[in-house]
């Protein structure tokens, strides 16, 4: 679904009249547009199909499979649903493949199609987890983010240092201990 720039720009218009602006004075006249050109981008990931770019797999041999596929430090971004202020941050992938596997820019991508939409932190973990398990049937799947949000950092608590961890896993990396192991090589760096 295309997003209606000049129904957003309406709305701008509307908010800064509402909140005792003159949208049409110089420093807020192309507000407006540059806020609907901001949605477009910010918004791009409705209606898409995160599974889309996990279809391209690569077929494992009997000796490929079964191997820890992580990658960590992705930067992300998105908006929370709540607000509509952005938070944003490090997304760490890691999932254990069974007979195929897909291009590591193909999970970046899948990631980037979830984070951009009105989104929450947790559901934004749990979708990817979800994603990546039904496109490519692993053993395990561990999705951990941890960001910023401007909601807490600019608002109500004001905690600028702040960070948010949440954590969503499926099948064996789901397990207490074989989490652990990858949990420590997220945090750690190197095996």
């Amino acid at each position: 679904m295309p997003i209606d720039g000049p129904r957003i720009e309406a709305a701008v218009t509307e908010l800064l009249s509402a909140i005792g602006e003159d949208p049409a004075r110089p420093g807020l006249a192309g507000t407006p547009r540059h806020v609907a050109d901001a949605f477009a981008e910010f918004f791009s990931g409705v209606g898409g199909d995160p599974a889309a770019p996990l279809g391209d797999t690569v077929a494992l041999d009997a000796q490929q499979t079964g191997e820890l596929v992580m990658l960590r430090d992705i930067a992300f971004r998105s908006i929370c649903e709540h607000h509509l202020l952005p938070f944003s941050g490090l997304a760490h992938l890691a999932y254990l493949p069974v007979d195929r596997a897909v291009g590591l820019g193909r999970l970046v991508q899948s990631l980037e199609v979830l984070a951009a939409r009105p989104q929450l932190q947790e559901r934004l973990g749990d979708e990817l987890a979800e994603t990546i398990d039904a496109a490519l049937a692993p053993r395990g799947v561990l999705v951990v983010l941890d960001a910023r949000h401007e909601c807490v950092a600019a608002r109500g608590p004001r905690q600028s240092g702040t960070t948010t961890v949440t954590v969503a896993a499926r099948g064996e990396l789901a397990e207490p201990a074989t989490q652990a192991g990858v949990l420590a090589l997220i945090g750690g760096g190197t095996a």
